[in-house]
């Protein structure tokens, strides 16, 4: 596969067939992932294969994270965003009996607990170069270490023609994750990968256009629009 197809083809699938992925398969790709960047080669992250009874403990932590994401969704608010108020909040809570009312036995967050491969990520808290450590805002830049390394994942799992989702659901109740995985105090839950053969794999994928996010110097700079013609870029 072209670098620039896996590039724009590898969309998010929670659909999976019931095929086997022989775990040659799955170290090939964590062998190939192993290579993402991280701060100072420090390499922060740690790999749970989750297999057995561990599984449906997760789910079940992981419904608790995802009824909360869906008041969020009802009450028409970005979930868990940081920059939400106490009002936000109280709205979101007060959806909650309705985002547990839209329980789906097949849905994936209900049957997380039947993905293929399952791959708990965690994040190395001591090896992390957080330069936002002391900024009197929300802190993301320690992940610049970690999330790489799973893109490169999912990158991998679609050359060898699986597909799959990261997910950062399980982390809104990380304590409990913690118990069942055995995770040490010193390490963080990053994301839940799960992966696996796709039913269907996503064609066209909607993003936003490089002239909506991209300005010349600064934030509101003139828009960095589709790069002119020129010889030189016809390979």
């Amino acid at each position: 596969m072209e670098l620039r197809d896996a590039l724009r083809t590898t969309g998010a699938v929670r659909d999976f067939t019931t095929q086997h992925v022989p775990d040659a398969v799955l170290r090939e790709i964590l062998d190939d992932a192993r290579f993402a960047p991280s701060g100072g080669n420090r390499q922060a992250w740690r790999v749970i294969l989750v297999e057995n009874e561990q599984r449906a403990q997760l789910r079940d932590i992981y419904l608790e994270g995802w009824h909360e994401y869906v008041s969020h969704v009802l009450a028409g608010q970005v979930p868990f965003s940081p920059l939400a108020s106490d009002a936000d909040r109280a709205a979101a809570d007060a959806q909650r009996s309705e985002a547990e009312a839209l329980f789906d036995p097949d849905g994936f967050a209900e049957s997380i607990d039947r993905v293929p491969v399952m791959l708990v990520v965690l994040a190395d808290l001591g090896s992390l170069a957080a330069t936002d450590r002391d900024l009197d805002r929300y802190q993301l830049v320690g992940g610049a270490s970690i999330y790489p390394f799973v893109w490169s994942i999912l990158l991998g799992a679609h050359e060898r023609g699986l597909a799959g989702v990261m997910t950062t659901v399980l982390t809104r109740n990380e304590h409990a994750a913690r118990e069942v995985l055995h995770v040490p105090d010193d390490y963080a839950i990053a994301a839940l990968l799960a992966l696996g053969y796709p039913v269907k794999r996503p064609t066209k994928l909607k993003r936003r256009r490089v002239e909506e996010f991209t300005t010349r110097d600064t934030f509101d700079g003139e828009s960095f629009g589709a790069a002119p013609f020129s010889p030189s870029s016809i390979s």
